[in-house]
């Protein structure tokens, strides 16, 4: 199955993970893989799209700039507490409102072929002006912007 402008389906499989925290037992959920599903699925994975809108480029605009542009799988959960991988966004505003709203989300660092993909779409569809404040943000985890204590640097 090929991607298109807006859409790249992905097989997308999770493992659960138990550890102990001090005496006591924890389980957490990770991505176990993450494939185009051009490709052949892995066992247990599941078809999930990552599609892309034009009223969340500035969204996008901002993960591409950080340092460490993220993934979001938002999830279902199971009765029996199991996650099951439902949709995935590069949008901090999709995942911050899943989260609030109790949903699971994992996150796992952005492939550059996506990263590619993505920035392919906000040039086709044109740059959001994002606002000075959200910009000030994503400067000052790079270096830049008013928090620096360029003091420290000399």
């Amino acid at each position: 199955m090929q991607h298109t402008e807006n859409v790249w389906p992905m097989y997308v499989s999770l493992k659960k993970v138990e550890k102990m925290i001090g005496r006591w037992p924890s389980v957490t959920w990770e991505v176990d893989q993450m494939v185009p599903a051009t490709h052949e699925a892995p066992e247990g994975a599941k078809l999930v799209l990552f599609e892309l809108h034009k009223d969340e480029r500035g969204s996008y605009r901002i993960n591409l700039d950080m340092d460490n542009t993220m993934l979001y799988i938002v999830c279902d959960e199971l009765a029996d507490e199991t996650l099951v991988p439902a949709a995935i966004s590069c949008d901090q505003n999709v995942a911050a409102g899943c989260l609030e709203s109790e949903t699971p989300v994992l996150n796992v660092p952005m492939p550059e072929a996506l990263a590619c993909w993505v920035e392919a779409f906000i040039t086709r569809h044109g740059e959001v002006e994002i606002s000075a404040k959200r910009r000030r943000h994503v400067n000052r985890r790079k270096g830049q912007g008013p928090s620096v204590d360029h003091l420290r640097s000399h």
